[in-house]
């Protein structure tokens, strides 16, 4: 168990975060909205290209794997 002044710590850092989090996530979009894409061609061009050269394409949707899993939990 942890000592009082380490969950007292602890439960600050998350109402923080709690508070923090919805205003962060606000300026995000904002800024989302506010870009221009001619602006960054270059550094969006770049991570198409990493995609391109890492990527590699899906050969399911995963809801086989899904299954099995949810399958696994049943028994």
């Amino acid at each position: 168990m942890m000592p009082d002044s380490d969950q007292d710590a602890t439960r600050a850092w998350v109402e923080t975060w709690a508070k923090a989090g919805p205003k962060l996530e606000e300026i995000r979009r904002r800024e989302l909205a506010l870009l221009k894409y001619e602006d960054h061609v270059d550094a969006i061009d770049a991570m198409l290209e990493l995609a391109c050269r890492h990527g590699s394409p899906r050969t399911t949707s995963g809801l086989v794997e899904q299954q099995r899993l949810f399958g696994k939990l049943r028994k």
